[in-house]
Parts: C-alpha cells; sequence; structure tokens
C-alpha cells in the first residue's frame, strides 16, 4: 500500500498541521477537495502544511483488511469489537494505515490536525481543539460539536486529540451539499490553515 503526502512548507514555518482527506473509503470528497487545491494553489505560506489526500482508497467504509481504521488507534479505550463495519481489528494499531499515522504523529509535533469525513455536517472536536473548531465552523459553515453522539472507541480523535492534547477536527460534511460550493468552502480553509492560522 502507498500512502501519499503531500507537504507544503517553507524553512522557517510557525505551525505544523496534518490534514488528512480519505479515513474511510466510502467517503471521498476529502481527496477531491485536497487534490483540486493543491493543483490550483502552490505558494507556500507561513506554516507547514501535511496533506493526505487518500489514506484508505478500499472504496468502502473499511480498508482492504476489513477493518475500520477509525477504529484500530491504541487508546485507553480500544475494545474488541464485533466483525460489523466498525470493527476495530484484533488488536490495536494492527493495521499499516494506523501504524504509519501513529508514526508520523511521533517523529512530528503537529499543533493541529483536521480529518474530512461525511455526513453528518459538523465540525467535532477533541482535545483542547474549540478554539479552532470556532473558526473552522464560520469558514465552513456548520455547527461544532465535541460529541459525536456515539462511542468512538480506539478513533483517531480520542488518540491524537483527547490522549495526547493535539488539536483535532473530524469535519463531517453533507454530501447531499454541491460538491463545487464546499469545494470553495474548503479551499478558503486550506488557505486559512496555511497562512493565517
Amino acid at each position: 500500500m502507498s500512502i501519499k503526502i503531500i507537504k507544503k512548507e517553507n524553512s522557517n514555518y510557525e505551525k505544523k498541521i496534518l490534514v488528512i482527506g480519505v479515513f474511510h473509503g466510502d467517503e471521498p470528497q476529502g481527496e477531491y477537495f485536497i487534490n483540486s487545491y493543491l493543483n490550483n494553489h502552490t505558494k507556500n505560506g507561513k506554516n507547514a502544511v501535511y496533506y493526505i489526500p487518500c489514506l484508505n482508497p478500499s472504496k468502502c467504509r473499511k480498508n482492504s483488511r476489513g477493518v475500520d481504521l477509525n477504529r484500530n488507534f491504541p487508546t485507553k479505550n480500544w475494545v474488541l469489537g464485533k466483525n460489523n463495519d466498525y470493527f476495530g481489528g484484533n488488536k490495536p494499531n494492527s493495521e499499516i494505515e494506523t501504524q504509519f499515522l501513529v508514526k508520523l504523529i511521533n517523529e512530528n509535533h503537529f499543533d493541529s490536525i483536521i480529518t474530512i469525513h461525511s455526513p453528518y455536517k459538523v465540525v467535532n472536536f477533541d482535545g483542547p481543539a474549540e478554539e479552532l473548531a470556532n473558526t473552522v465552523s464560520k469558514i465552513i459553515g456548520y455547527k461544532t460539536s465535541n460529541d459525536i453522539g456515539y462511542p468512538t472507541p480506539g478513533s483517531f480523535g480520542t488518540y491524537c486529540g483527547v490522549e495526547r492534547k493535539i488539536p483535532t477536527l473530524t469535519i463531517e460534511i453533507d454530501e447531499n451539499e454541491n460538491i463545487e460550493i464546499l469545494n470553495k468552502k474548503f479551499e478558503k480553509l486550506f488557505h486559512y490553515l496555511e497562512n493565517e492560522y
């Protein structure tokens, strides 16, 4: 498996940010937003932004080995669950994609992390991310919440935001909203992350 990271950074950056497009293979919009932005904006801003357009190319929620990556992180609340759409693997950090992200986060001091999901139309935040969530809410036009409404053992947000105290956002887009209107919103967001945050 090959995971592509695109880094946009100056040698003297102020902040380092990670943006992940496709965590669940059946939520492909993030890859479109990231690639569209990168194809049209080449100038580096004051911040270093690491873009992963597609973490999971499986085209279904789980990865190619049948594991929900967003339940596979080595958190205190990880549990061995039923083998359904939310199956977090036979043990935490078992998947190559999860291991890749854990290593990337261990080797970098990210000031914030953003993942793009669907379909709940909310800016969900974990850890000390409420201020960033409020700013992103104004750009995207979605409400903010620190509770997605159901348990998420082994989630990326718990691993990064709650346990590691990295401001972490999960932007749940409205999959029924026009893709080009959404793309314009994410263009503004990525510009903000690179130049103003």
